[in-house]
């Protein structure tokens, strides 16, 4: 484990807020020279800290109106792989993750739709037809407040 100082916590906290600033900028923003910046990124992505820089996209503005966490337990964990079902599940591009957790369940997918119709032809004709798949659970999503993790 790294440790980390209050500057490699100001550091994240902004990279978390915004990861497209430059070392310069950010460097700038914390009272850190460029050089000074750009070693601590490089040595929080190198301890694994920092484990890479996403796009985040607007799924609203695509086109997909509709959020669903869904539950899927699986009915017959002996005869279909985990790996098997992961794979399957992975290859519906509506399904933005998959979690395998503990619990009732044994998945926790994010899925999009454009609306509840799409959803529920997804959810009939490509998720129920995985083999393996019993029960399922499916939450609308209402709202969201997206908050980092904690950084300290």
């Amino acid at each position: 484990m790294i440790e980390l100082d209050t500057m490699d916590r100001a550091i994240l906290r902004a990279l978390v807020a915004d990861a497209t600033q430059s070392a310069s900028a950010l460097g700038r923003k914390l009272g850190l020279s460029q050089p000074a910046t750009w070693r601590r990124i490089r040595r929080l992505e190198e301890a694994g800290v920092i484990t890479g820089r996403r796009l985040e996209l607007d799924a609203e503005k695509l086109g997909f109106g509709v959020t669903v966490f869904l539950g899927v337990k699986l009915a017959t964990k002996g005869r279909v792989s985990l790996e098997d079902f992961e794979r399957a599940i992975s290859a519906i591009p509506e399904v933005q993750t998959v979690e395998h957790i503990l619990g009732v369940f044994d998945y926790r997918l994010r899925v999009v739709a454009r609306d509840i119709t799409d959803f529920e032809r997804i959810l009939r004709r490509r998720i129920m037809m995985l083999p393996g798949v019993g029960d399922v659970e499916a939450n609308v999503l209402l709202s969201e407040e997206r908050r980092p993790g904690p950084i300290g």
